[in-house]
């Protein structure tokens, strides 16, 4: 059956590549005869069209008589929204599915003016929804100065919505209510929440230095902060209290230039960093809270490489491991850990080239990254049903790529979303939404945030000044 639908993929793509080729010779070619020009007096057929099914992008062959050879008199419509239609040779024209095209009936109207010749195909096309890039709030000014305010994700203006993120940021949903993001950008003193019950974002309260990353405690009553400062004996990792809505500042420990906090999701001991030697530190969060530990009470368990080594640490969900995502080194680490003394062991080479940025899919380091910064773990039901140990891939933002990328329990990477529409320009980056990779394209993406009931990904895109969204394609009613 799966060869049956890959000979079927490829058959349909022949008479489109006919088509093209007609037009192509007949653009090229001065003495070529053209298709007749539509005859308003006759009726407009659609006989067939290929292929029977596909999603938004789709490219759609229509077959019938008496299109002309006129684009600029030829609208197509598919589940009644308009497609885009490319090119036309008389009894065959190319087009684009176009989004949200569920009710799958074709229709070709031919004509100026108010009155065309409407024909209609005889079979519905099966319009299959896709995961899509869209934009959730966010927006950019010519001048990019449109700054950051509370409000609706949506303004009055259409051209604008609430606010203009800016910084490179980082994104973490509530544990206990899961309709609230949070978020914090380097380079902006707020603590963010993204309220998705009111459609909202709040500046919950200000006063921060360089917060670089957040996780929660285990019970979810307490928000950890890590905060970039340059003294030994600064302020690293803050406590903010859900019991005071998250408006206090409480300092849990001391030390400079932390990039990364992550509580351990089983035994609930706190992970965090320095930039000055690439430290790893354990910090016992459990006496803390019993025993008042102190702000220098940490543990160093190793050094990630050399001095100046930005990274996160993402923990996965059983615990079992840790990546340690190399953001100005363009890799990703792993550190396994050891249930008997409750900590993390050295770590190794996953994916990526040390100090080497680029781009490149494949496996181990024949891969290349450039910046990658935050990623989450997403359980893969095909993992769980065939039994593997581990049911779970990572994926990540790839800074300086434009691109979201994920990563595979086997060591493999691929690019999940971002750097398309290449018909416009060369440039990987951009603003567009729409089909993951043939259309979407991110501008630094820096924060990435899961919502597993709604399989849905949230994305801070950084020079787009927008949170954006992946997943399935919505529908009108929706």
């Amino acid at each position: 059956m799966e060869k049956f639908k890959s000979w079927w993929r490829i058959w349909w793509i022949m008479p489109l590549l006919l088509f093209l080729c007609l037009t192509s010779c007949k653009d090229n070619n001065e003495n070529s005869n053209s298709a007749p020009p539509f005859d308003s007096s006759q009726p407009v057929v659609v006989t067939d069209f290929l292929p029977k099914e596909g999603g938004i992008g789709q490219r759609l062959v229509i077959y019938g008589k008496n299109f002309g050879n006129d684009l600029s008199l030829i609208r197509v419509y598919i589940g009644g929204k308009e497609a885009k239609v490319i090119g036309v040779e008389g009894e065959s024209l190319y087009c684009l599915v176009p989004g949200k095209a569920i009710k799958g009936n074709i229709e070709v109207w031919v004509g100026k003016g108010d009155n065309p010749v409407v024909a209609e195909a005889g079979e519905l096309f099966r319009y299959e929804r896709k995961m899509v890039v869209s934009t959730v709030a966010g927006y950019k000014t010519d001048r990019d100065d449109q700054g950051w305010k509370d409000g609706k994700f949506k303004d009055p203006d259409p051209n604008k919505m609430a606010a203009g993120f800016r910084n490179s940021g980082w994104l973490k949903f509530d544990p206990v209510n899961p309709k609230n993001l949070w978020m914090v950008c380097d380079g902006n003193d707020g603590l963010y929440l993204i309220n998705f019950q009111d459609s909202t974002i709040t500046k919950r309260q200000g006063g921060f230095d360089r917060p670089r990353a957040i996780d929660f405690t285990i019970d979810g009553q307490y928000m950890l902060v890590a905060e970039d400062r340059g003294g030994e004996d600064d302020r690293n990792v803050i406590r903010v209290d859900r019991a005071q809505n998250f408006v206090n500042k409480d300092i849990i420990t001391r030390y400079r230039q932390c990039n990364t906090v992550a509580v351990h999701p089983v035994n609930g001991e706190m992970y965090f960093n320095s930039y000055e030697k690439g430290q790893f530190f354990r910090y016992d969060l459990n006496k803390y809270f019993s025993t008042g530990l102190g702000p220098k009470d940490y543990v160093s368990l190793f050094f990630v490489h050399d001095p100046e080594w930005e990274y996160r640490i993402i923990i996965h969900p059983t615990g079992n491991y840790a990546y340690v995502v190399i953001v100005n080194k363009h890799y990703i680490l792993r550190v396994d850990y050891n249930w008997e003394k409750q900590q993390f062991n050295q770590p190794y080479v996953v994916c990526g080239t040390i100090r080497q940025a680029g781009y490149e899919d494949g496996v181990g380091t024949g891969t290349h990254l450039d910046q990658p910064y935050q990623g989450v773990f997403v359980k893969n039901t095909e993992y769980e049903a065939a039994g593997k140990s581990d049911i779970y891939d990572f994926y990540f933002t790839d800074k300086f790529n434009h691109a979201i990328r994920k990563l595979t329990p086997e060591g493999a990477v691929t690019t999940f979303a971002g750097r398309g529409s290449s018909s416009i320009n060369p440039n990987p980056y951009g603003y567009i939404d729409g089909d993951l990779r043939e259309e979407a394209r991110f501008d630094r993406p820096t924060g990435i945030a899961y919502n597993e009931s709604e399989g849905a990904f949230y994305i801070a895109d950084d020079e787009n000044r927008r949170l954006r969204k992946i997943a399935l394609e919505e529908t009108d009613e929706e």
